[in-house]
């Protein structure tokens, strides 16, 4: 492994067997990068499958040159693997946590708004079918009372007609089709709605992965240029090339009295701006899963009420409706002539009406067209769960990946880390020194 690594790392192979080797290992990590490439876009960004399959060989082409060709070039690509362990790569697991949570939760919680709505729909018509179709009872109620009253009344004080006129029932099919355009126009609404939130949220998540990617890149970049240029960039480690420098100048206790201020880089060891760092950055992360949980909770509450009101409404019982009518007509005889002698007065019984009807007032049928509930899908809280754990492992250890990336630019440019060194050694020389001179100055 560590002569595969001197050869990759390389500016130039020095014979055709190094040659070989470095384009059979540039072009195993161009098969790999263009599959993971194609599996984003397809799977993730949702591109379709022959764009993705063309941009996958495009993009796995065009590196297999630059990574073979341009030294500087790999030095970059090969630190873009730590720099996903950074603030840069949280974004792109932020970035894929979003649309995972638009193209499966989401579409979920809307289902089941519309199951719900469904759900009401049912009621509302059923209900309303039910009292329109009592209105048929009332036409016979007033038709048979109707017939009791014109019985009871002598012939020559009837009225032409007794009888009650509904025209109640003339309307169902208006109402009906009123009720059928008002629920077609809000499954629309929810499905314009719903195409709406989908189509927004994967252009943003498109615009925002090659962002990021660009920017991960340019991070990559900046550090190299910042490393090749900037001596005392990111130079507070002590490395084996420090240590072997101070040795042979005799002045290893210059490491030793700056080992406060010094990291070793392959040690476990954080200064407190790291940690302050990683503190801030997992209460970001906390904020980020609070609102994921946010969205998480709806989708269950949703799903819960519309699995309890699709039950309830299969449950609903038949309301009995009674309508009871008593009505008698009577003719005193003489009523003068018992109220002279004080006796209580007699009638004929013309009438004697007293019928009870009996109805019923349905709220559900099984005839409605009820989408089934959407529950949760498991799959995509593990999946999520999952990358928030990642997230949490990036936090802490992104000030490892920094120092993963300064050890591979320092493998790279190797007469570069040794300037780095001397220039550092120089900078505890001129420290120890100035403390030396104030001791003196105090003696």
């Amino acid at each position: 492994m560590a002569d595969l690594w001197w050869i990759y790392s390389k500016p130039v192979p020095a014979n055709g067997r190094e040659l070989w080797t470095l384009f059979l290992q540039c072009s195993c990590i161009t098969a790999v990068i263009g599959g993971l490439f194609y599996n984003w876009m397809f799977a993730s960004l949702e591109y379709s499958w022959h764009l993705s399959i063309a941009m996958a060989i495009s993009f796995s082409l065009l590196l297999l040159l630059t990574l073979l060709l341009v030294h500087p070039a790999r030095c970059v690509f090969s630190m873009i693997m730590p720099t996903l362990g950074t603030k840069q790569g949280r974004k792109l697991l932020f970035s894929t946590c979003i649309m995972i949570a638009a193209v499966n939760i989401t579409p979920n919680i809307i289902s089941n708004i519309k199951t719900i709505l469904q759900v009401i729909q049912c009621i509302c018509k059923n209900s309303s079918d039910s009292l329109l179709n009592s209105t048929a009872l009332l036409e016979k109620v007033s038709w048979e009372f109707g017939d009791a009253v014109q019985e009871a009344i002598p012939s020559m004080h009837k009225p032409m007609n007794g009888h009650f006129r509904f025209s109640l029932l003339q309307n169902s099919s208006l109402i009906y089709q009123k009720m059928h355009l008002a629920g077609e126009k809000i499954s629309r609404e929810f499905l314009s709605a719903e195409v709406l939130v989908k189509d927004s949220v994967r252009v943003a998540n498109r615009l925002a992965a090659g962002f990021f990617m660009l920017y991960l890149c340019f991070e990559s970049t900046w550090y190299l240029k910042n490393y090749l240029t900037n001596l005392s960039f990111d130079n507070f480690y002590i490395t084996k090339k420090l240590e072997r420098l101070a040795v042979d100048r005799r002045a290893a206790h210059l490491l030793v009295g700056s080992s406060k201020k010094l990291i070793r880089p392959t040690g476990l060891k954080l200064s407190r701006e790291e940690v302050v760092l990683c503190l801030v950055q997992a209460m970001l992360v906390t904020v980020a899963l609070m609102l994921m949980l946010v969205v998480v909770a709806m989708d269950h509450f949703a799903f819960s009420v519309a699995d309890t009101a699709v039950r309830k409404a299969a449950q609903f019982s038949a309301v009995p409706v009674t309508l009871s009518i008593k009505y008698k007509a009577e003719v005193g005889i003489m009523p003068f002539l018992f109220k002279i002698f004080w006796r209580p007065s007699e009638a004929l019984l013309l009438s004697d009406f007293n019928k009870t009807y009996h109805h019923h007032l349905l709220f559900s049928s099984a005839h409605c067209r009820i989408s089934p509930p959407t529950p949760p899908k498991p799959s995509v809280l593990l999946v999520v769960g999952l990358l928030f754990c990642i997230l949490y492992g990036t936090v802490f250890l992104e000030t490892f990946a920094r120092r993963l990336c300064r050890s591979i630019a320092a493998s790279f440019f190797q007469s570069q880390e040794e300037k780095r060194a001397l220039h550092l050694y120089r900078k505890l020389s001129r420290r120890h020194r100035k403390e030396q001179n104030s001791l003196k100055g105090d003696v």
